[in-house]
Protein backbone atom coordinates (compact mmCIF):
# COMPACT_ATOMS: atom_id res chain seq x y z
CA UNK A 1 0.00 0.00 0.00
CA UNK A 2 2.74 2.23 0.72
CA UNK A 3 4.90 1.95 -2.34
CA UNK A 4 1.39 2.05 -4.39
CA UNK A 5 0.62 5.91 -2.41
CA UNK A 6 4.58 6.55 -3.36
CA UNK A 7 4.10 5.77 -7.27
CA UNK A 8 1.14 7.85 -7.20
CA UNK A 9 2.63 10.89 -5.51
CA UNK A 10 5.31 10.51 -7.82
CA UNK A 11 3.55 10.64 -11.08
CA UNK A 12 1.30 13.33 -9.53
CA UNK A 13 4.25 15.46 -9.26
CA UNK A 14 5.62 14.34 -12.64
CA UNK A 15 2.76 15.90 -14.15
CA UNK A 16 3.21 18.71 -11.87
CA UNK A 17 6.70 20.15 -12.84
CA UNK A 18 5.08 21.38 -16.43
CA UNK A 19 7.46 23.69 -18.10
CA UNK A 20 6.98 27.16 -17.61
CA UNK A 21 4.86 28.71 -20.39
CA UNK A 22 3.31 25.56 -21.49
CA UNK A 23 -0.35 25.53 -22.14
CA UNK A 24 -2.38 23.56 -19.70
CA UNK A 25 -3.28 19.75 -20.44
CA UNK A 26 -5.18 19.37 -24.64
CA UNK A 27 -8.25 17.12 -24.58
CA UNK A 28 -8.20 17.13 -28.39
CA UNK A 29 -4.92 15.41 -28.43
CA UNK A 30 -5.95 13.43 -25.66
CA UNK A 31 -9.20 11.92 -27.80
CA UNK A 32 -6.14 11.77 -30.63
CA UNK A 33 -3.96 9.48 -28.14
CA UNK A 34 -7.57 7.54 -26.89
CA UNK A 35 -8.00 6.43 -30.46
CA UNK A 36 -4.91 5.29 -31.38
CA UNK A 37 -4.24 3.59 -27.96
CA UNK A 38 -6.90 2.85 -26.08
CA UNK A 39 -9.99 1.90 -28.56
CA UNK A 40 -8.79 -1.39 -28.67
CA UNK A 41 -10.23 -2.36 -25.00
CA UNK A 42 -12.41 0.71 -23.54
CA UNK A 43 -15.00 2.68 -25.32
CA UNK A 44 -13.57 6.17 -25.90
CA UNK A 45 -16.40 8.11 -27.39
CA UNK A 46 -20.01 7.64 -27.64
CA UNK A 47 -21.06 5.55 -30.75
CA UNK A 48 -18.36 3.50 -30.33
CA UNK A 49 -19.00 -0.08 -30.05
CA UNK A 50 -17.83 -2.28 -27.02
CA UNK A 51 -14.06 -3.59 -27.42
CA UNK A 52 -13.89 -5.40 -23.99
CA UNK A 53 -16.93 -6.49 -22.32
CA UNK A 54 -15.17 -6.55 -19.02
CA UNK A 55 -13.34 -3.08 -19.52
CA UNK A 56 -14.88 0.19 -18.24
CA UNK A 57 -15.96 2.95 -20.98
CA UNK A 58 -14.25 6.56 -20.95
CA UNK A 59 -17.74 8.10 -19.75
CA UNK A 60 -18.01 5.20 -16.78
CA UNK A 61 -14.92 5.93 -16.04
CA UNK A 62 -15.29 9.89 -15.62
CA UNK A 63 -18.36 9.49 -13.54
CA UNK A 64 -16.31 8.01 -11.11
CA UNK A 65 -15.95 9.69 -8.25
CA UNK A 66 -13.07 7.52 -7.31
CA UNK A 67 -11.34 7.93 -10.36
CA UNK A 68 -9.03 10.84 -9.63
CA UNK A 69 -6.52 12.70 -11.68
CA UNK A 70 -4.15 11.07 -9.27
CA UNK A 71 -5.35 7.67 -9.39
CA UNK A 72 -5.50 7.75 -13.55
CA UNK A 73 -2.15 9.36 -13.66
CA UNK A 74 -0.59 5.67 -11.32
CA UNK A 75 -2.82 3.47 -13.84
CA UNK A 76 -1.25 5.18 -16.58
CA UNK A 77 2.54 6.05 -15.46
CA UNK A 78 2.84 1.98 -13.63
CA UNK A 79 -0.35 -0.14 -14.39
CA UNK A 80 1.21 -2.66 -12.07
CA UNK A 81 0.43 -0.86 -9.29
CA UNK A 82 -2.63 0.11 -9.99
CA UNK A 83 -3.09 -3.81 -9.71
CA UNK A 84 -4.93 -3.92 -13.40
CA UNK A 85 -4.10 -5.61 -16.05
CA UNK A 86 -3.97 -2.83 -18.35
CA UNK A 87 -0.31 -2.83 -20.11
CA UNK A 88 1.94 0.20 -19.81
CA UNK A 89 1.83 2.34 -22.78
CA UNK A 90 4.71 4.22 -21.95
CA UNK A 91 2.85 8.03 -22.68
CA UNK A 92 5.07 10.50 -21.85
CA UNK A 93 3.99 12.72 -19.01
CA UNK A 94 2.11 15.44 -21.48
CA UNK A 95 0.46 12.60 -23.50
CA UNK A 96 -1.00 11.39 -19.63
CA UNK A 97 -2.49 14.87 -18.71
CA UNK A 98 -3.67 14.68 -22.25
CA UNK A 99 -5.33 11.92 -22.09
CA UNK A 100 -6.80 12.17 -18.49
CA UNK A 101 -8.13 15.76 -19.93
CA UNK A 102 -9.98 13.79 -22.56
CA UNK A 103 -10.78 11.61 -20.22
CA UNK A 104 -12.79 13.76 -17.79
CA UNK A 105 -14.19 15.13 -20.85
CA UNK A 106 -16.70 12.08 -21.48
CA UNK A 107 -18.29 12.14 -17.72
CA UNK A 108 -22.29 11.62 -18.63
Amino acid sequence: MRRWCLAGLTAALALATVPAGAAGPDAANGARLAKRWCAECHVVAPGQAQASADVPAFSAIAADPAKTVELLTTVLTVPEKAHTRMQNLNLSRVEIADLIAYIKTQKP
